[in-house]
């Protein structure tokens, strides 16, 4: 006779299968797992521009584009920055512009709803700076309200405190060829012509073409602004030729053999705007690169095209791989090895961007794209590490040695502060974000608790290893980690929650950070743990799950509420099971309730679904919609939880 309890572990096998079948159905044929990553429309909108000024739209299909942005409109007349966040200025503005430029009357019902929505939000001069700049280059903003981006900042090197290589990786690679482009000021005739006048709230006789003042220190740079626009004026900006050659030379050396930059859109998109404000011909090869690179980022459909910020292969790859193995496939079944072995071929054994602060770091890294040579990343470096651990390859000696590699690149990457950033070490100086060009306050790549939790979970997994233990064992040293350690729990919340600055929000830092010290500090940190175990439980949903909405970047008051969604489900689950050694009877009461909500909110096929933006790109202005979180990271917290019964 079944018990309750059977038939509860009869669903979870059931489930667990079917979520395994779907994802190993997904695979792609050269063995690595990829699915779309979806952002807010300025990414399209941003790409039509792009096209419209190199005079290559006619090559893709904008009406599909047309179509894509249509879609996306919401009743109230703009378009969100997020899933149900009642519209953002914005985004609205450069969804406007890109549906003017593909030729649709200011007439057409859809721009009406649209113009009064944003001058309802404060209209054109309210918008962030890199809006201003796109409608800059086709005449329907004035440059002198946009700020100067002096050319001699590339002549500034280490060892000079201020840099190019003080900026955040994603900052510099968009930012090195608007030197470009601000210098030149380009204003490009676009057909059909138009202007956005009925766009600016106070009529356009009225717009004060100036940066707004914030009321605070940084409006000091208001001054140097003034005095940049002076010389700039009286053509009497210091170095600037010399500036301009080195910016064209480093976004030149900077390029892809695939074409892209960086691997994300903005240094894609801003690397074009350079080339063609110095004149490059669009038959040139590295302008033929730049737009094939481009268009691979693109998602088109038999109704829709629209162009993804950033692919993310090797991510989505590294976490199938430990969805997979959490849950109980084989560490040798064919899928996983095929996985393996393609991972370990996209390891990158060149020096990047990073060495130019971390000069005696090896390469050993891996990057989120396919190719990005010059920006590895901490994160995905850390994740693939452990996947690879989990499955078994043919050579199992060149996979120690790739784990070894990038283990003892990770621990050169080691912060002051004693945590993990994303991409470069000590990329932590704020006022850099004050800058008036700076207004997405993402500047800078400092330190954090999600990444930094992920390398001490990939330290406690690894040294279950004792032959890969050893091999690592001069780099990740004891101080290192007590370093790391130190400052996990120093970044923890009064309430017993960590920020999450990769994912929204409070639910996925606190699930890393519980993953990481309930693996590798159990009894020296079981009062941090505890904690992050109980605020987990206290922001648990009715329904089971849980959720957290974006808007607790901007207003902490909203950490951990918002709908259930699947893939926050399973972060909380995560954290929860791997710290669940603990006797604490409200824990097990959710994680049962949670593990219910899973197993509920399936799909026949094996599927979860969700609208919501739960990664997040910038905190406050950029959210990505991953459409595999919703697959792997459930089935990895039914894995855990099978393994834990």
């Amino acid at each position: 006779m079944q018990t309750p309890q059977t038939d509860q572990l009869i669903g979870l096998e059931q489930s667990i299968a079917a979520a395994q079948r779907y994802l190993l159905s997904i695979q792609k044929p050269d063995g690595y797992w990829w699915a779309d990553l979806e952002s807010n429309v300025t990414i399209t909108a941003e790409i039509i521009l792009l096209h419209k000024v190199w005079g290559t739209d006619h090559e893709r299909p904008l009406k599909k584009a047309e179509r894509y942005l249509r879609s996306r409109q919401c009743d109230h007349g703009g378009w969100e920055l997020f899933y149900n966040d009642g519209g953002d200025l914005s985004t609205s503005v450069e969804a406007y512009m890109a549906l003017r430029l593909l030729g649709i009357p200011a007439s057409d019902g859809a721009l009406i709803k649209a113009k009064k929505f944003i001058l309802s939000r404060g209209g054109i001069s309210q918008c962030r700076i890199f809006t201003k700049l796109h409608l800059a280059l086709i005449g329907c903003y004035q440059w002198q309200g946009l700020p100067s981006l002096p050319a001699w900042v590339m002549l500034l090197e280490p060892p000079f405190p201020v840099s190019i290589y003080e900026l955040s990786s994603w900052a510099r690679g968009s930012t090195v060829p608007l030197l470009i482009v601000f210098d030149q000021k380009p204003v490009y005739l676009v057909e059909p012509a138009f202007r956005l006048n009925e766009l600016y709230a106070e009529g356009i006789e009225n717009v004060r073409w100036e940066i707004p003042e914030r009321g605070d220190w940084s409006d000091a740079f208001l001054w140097l602004d003034k005095a940049f626009k002076l010389a700039e004026a009286f053509n009497a900006v210091p170095f600037r030729e010399a500036g301009l050659r080195q910016a064209e030379k480093w976004v030149i050396e900077r390029q892809e053999a695939s074409g892209d930059w960086g691997g994300i859109i903005p240094a894609m998109l801003n690397s074009m705007l350079a080339l063609r404000a110095l004149g490059y011909d669009a038959n040139d090869p590295v302008v033929q690169r730049g737009l094939r690179a481009i268009d691979r980022f693109a998602v088109e459909t038999e109704e829709t095209y629209w162009v993804q910020a950033c692919i993310s292969p090797v991510w989505d790859t590294a976490l199938a791989l430990r969805a997979l193995t959490d849950s109980g496939l084989a560490a040798d079944h064919p899928a996983l090895v095929q996985a393996g072995e393609w991972l370990l071929e996209k390891q990158i054994l060149a020096y990047g961007d990073w060495s130019v602060k971390n000069p005696q770091g090896r390469p050993g890294g891996w990057a989120f794209e396919f190719e990005n040579r010059f920006y590895p990343d901490v994160d995905d470096t850390a994740v693939v590490a452990m996947a690879l651990q989990d499955i078994t390859l043919p050579n199992e000696a060149l996979k120690q040695s790739a784990i070894a590699r990038a283990v003892r690149w990770i621990a050169t990457m080691q912060c002051q502060t004693g945590g993990w950033a994303a991409f470069d070490i000590d990329n932590n100086q704020d006022w850099l974000n004050a800058i008036p060009y700076g207004d997405l306050k993402a500047m800078i790549d400092p330190s954090t608790a999600d990444i930094t939790a992920r390398v001490l979970e990939m330290h406690g997994r690894l040294s279950d290893d004792a032959t890969l233990a050893v091999s690592y064992a001069d780099t990740l040293t004891a101080q290192r980690l007590a370093r790391g350690l130190s400052y996990l729990m120093r970044e923890q919340e009064p309430d017993g929650s960590w920020f999450g600055r990769w994912g929204v929000n409070y639910i996925y830092g606190t699930s890393g950070a519980l993953s990481a010290l309930a693996l590798i500090a159990p009894e020296r940190c079981q009062p941090q743990i505890e904690r992050g175990v109980a605020w987990l439980v206290q922001c648990q949903n009715a329904d089971g799950g849980w959720g957290e909405t974006c808007r607790s970047y901007d207003d902490p008051s909203l950490k951990g509420q918002g709908p259930s969604t699947a893939s926050q489900t399973a972060w909380a689950l995560l954290g929860l099971i791997d710290a669940a050694f603990y006797p604490d009877s409200a824990a097990k009461s959710a994680v049962h309730s949670g593990i219910q909500y899973l197993l509920r909110t399936q799909h026949e096929d094996g599927t979860w679904q969700e609208s919501e933006f739960t990664g997040t790109g910038f905190p406050g202005h950029f959210y990505i919609r991953y459409h595999l979180y919703y697959q792997h990271f459930p089935l990895m917290a039914l894995g855990r939880y099978r393994q834990q019964l």
